[in-house]
């Protein structure tokens, strides 16, 4: 369990990325170069790392769009009659994409008439 301090660190760090002054704001009081020896110190704590880690993967969860909430909101535009022809058709080649309808293909020449060989060497095989 993290102290009031050092949870008020780890959450000014999530904010700015910047540890000592993270270290400042959260009230620690410092001498000479302290602050930037103590935050550094307090980024190596497990419990510290932690709560850091687990926080920023709430934010992601709680902020950034995953794939399913991107194409329901694809969807809602390609359905909505009232938006335009061109966003629908977009939003509409977006969720096919997504969905493998459009897969790229290339055709790749090479020597030994167009043959390309692929394998594995071992790499004990050969003296360095």
């Amino acid at each position: 369990m993290l102290n009031i301090k050092q949870k008020k660190f780890a959450d000014f760090y999530i904010e700015t990325g910047n540890a000592t002054e993270s270290y400042l704001k959260a009230g620690y009081r410092t001498v000479g170069n302290s602050a930037e020896v103590n935050a550094s110190r307090l980024l190596r704590n497990a419990k510290v790392i932690e709560y850091i880690t687990e926080r920023n993967e709430q934010l992601d969860e709680q902020y950034i769009a995953d794939i399913n909430e991107a194409k329901r909101f694809w969807t809602e535009i390609m359905r909505n009659t009232d938006a335009d022809v061109k966003d629908r058709l977009k939003a509409s080649e977006y969720i096919a994409k997504t969905n493998g309808a459009f897969i790229e293909r290339k055709e790749v020449q090479g020597r030994n008439y167009n043959k390309i060989e692929f394998g594995f060497v071992d790499p004990n095989e050969f003296d360095c």
